[in-house]
């Protein structure tokens, strides 16, 4: 089964029932639509996500247009932590598979972070856990086939959306794994003719999820072993 709780954060749902109260009082909900940009690179970060469901993407824009995803965060994490008061990231965080989160203001978060020593120990735990995240899609975009990589990613939204069903389109599936439109369309029914997935029309359906473990490559393990172990340390 997935890992993820659909309607949940699972940094705020491991704070302290009193801390975990507080601060969803300063929280206000979104709705984070398909392609709704919540920053770009070097611009001011005066909001932090917390998504509850669906799946925000960390990707590189390049000059020619083409981008390069770094790393996705669902209810797991934790979207823009701000190193200073409206600091910038070099990354642009933008949705992929459409869910909700909560909002909370940038500088709430820092005040939030010296005020609270259990939500500082979660906020470094998982920064920790998502550098551990992009290193190892770096050496997973560059060593492993299309087929892993997409069963990889295709695992990692199921945890995070909490369903089996989800939308996503060829396009922007060659977006995030660095593939022309082509090849995942090759990849995809590769992995619909074994009986792993059905994909139609940008609607995708995780048939046989351990199958699809088996597919992919190693790299999707590490990673949800890394995030795992963030709420329970």
């Amino acid at each position: 089964m997935p890992a993820g709780s659909q309607g949940v954060n699972r940094i705020l749902g491991a704070l302290p029932l009193a801390d975990r109260a507080h601060l969803l009082e300063a929280t206000s909900n979104i709705t984070l639509d398909v392609r709704r940009v919540l920053f770009e690179p070097g611009s001011p970060v005066d909001a932090v996500y917390f998504p509850t469901d669906g799946v925000v993407s960390l990707v590189t824009p390049l000059h020619d247009g083409a981008i390069v995803e770094v790393a996705t965060i669902g209810n797991e994490g934790i979207v823009g932590i701000p190193l200073v008061p409206l600091g910038g990231l070099a990354v642009r965080a933008i949705t992929q598979v459409a869910g909700h989160g909560l909002r909370l203001d940038a500088a709430v978060f820092l005040e939030w972070t010296e005020r609270s020593h259990a939500f500082r120990a979660l906020v470094e735990r998982y920064t920790q856990a998502l550098f551990g995240q992009i290193a190892q899609a770096a050496a997973c975009n560059r060593l492993h086939s299309s087929e892993e990589r997409l069963s990889r990613w295709l695992l990692m939204s199921q945890d995070r959306v909490g369903s089996d069903d989800f939308m996503i389109t060829q396009e922007f599936l060659g977006q995030m794994l660095g593939a022309r439109r082509s090849t995942v369309s090759v990849s995809a029914g590769i992995l619909q003719r074994a009986g792993l997935i059905r994909y139609k029309r940008g609607h995708v359906t995780i048939v046989d999820r351990e199958g699809l473990e088996a597919v992919s490559c190693e790299c999707y393990a590490v990673i949800r072993a890394e995030l795992d172990r963030v709420p329970g340390s």
